[in-house]
């Protein structure tokens, strides 16, 4: 998971479900009527990203919801959460380090055909029928997680809402176990202001799973 990001990030996962009566309390309040699968998972979320914070020297701080669902973390550092069946992880630096961050793992091949039109633009779909037909729906699901961690990694910068069609993503070396991503506004968006686009992000095929991460650095991308 590190890999996928720049030096001063740190990564946790978990391969389980975690219980959820280890909430910190400020954090319970956000489960709601949730159903039991989903208390496991965002309890893993904040598991991991709570052990990164000790890292830090920040311990017992409760990882509350936004209005956009987003985590909220310390003033001082950024940070993203994923989880799907059976991985979750979390990924956190410095904001002094790292000016945003977004990570987001899916079940690769779960994005089939149908769901192509909702989530892609008309060039990446020529771009999935181009491909040999076994590999099309890995494909376009790094396009999914692609676009989901580039909404993670832009909007606390911005607190602007994208859908999927407000980007595109371009990923010459798909077909090996990991590489490079690149990830193009289809109309002007607030994050022009504050970083050069298009941004290059990284992603990796692990096992059953693909994860795709992003980040800005602070020094270097934005103003």
């Amino acid at each position: 998971m590190a890999s996928l990001f720049p030096r001063g990030a740190i990564a946790a996962e978990l391969r389980e479900p975690a219980d959820p009566s280890l909430l910190l309390p400020a954090e319970a309040q956000y489960l709601g009527k949730a159903v039991l699968k989903r208390a496991r998972e965002f309890a893993a979320g904040r598991l991991c990203a709570r052990a990164l914070l000790a890292e830090f020297g920040i311990l017992d701080f409760a990882i509350e919801v936004g209005e956009a669902r987003q985590p909220v973390w310390p003033d001082a550092l950024v940070g993203s959460i994923t989880h799907t069946a059976g991985f979750c992880a979390a990924v956190v630096a410095e904001k002094s380090r790292v000016a945003a961050i977004g990570v987001d793992c899916e079940l690769a091949g779960s994005v089939k055909p149908e769901l192509w039109p909702s989530i892609c633009t008309s060039e990446e779909i020529q771009w999935l029928n181009s491909l040999p037909e076994a590999s099309r729906v890995d494909a376009a699901t790094l396009i999914f997680s692609a676009k989901e961690a580039f909404y993670k990694c832009q909007y606390p910068l911005t607190g602007e809402r994208l859908t999927f069609h407000d980007a595109r993503v371009e990923a010459p070396s798909f077909g090996a176990a990991g590489g490079t991503f690149t990830i193009q506004p289809t109309k002007r968006i607030a994050l022009a202001e504050k970083a050069a686009l298009p941004l290059l992000g990284r992603y990796l095929f692990h096992q059953q799973f693909v994860t795709a991460g992003l980040s800005l650095a602070s020094c270097e991308s934005v103003r």
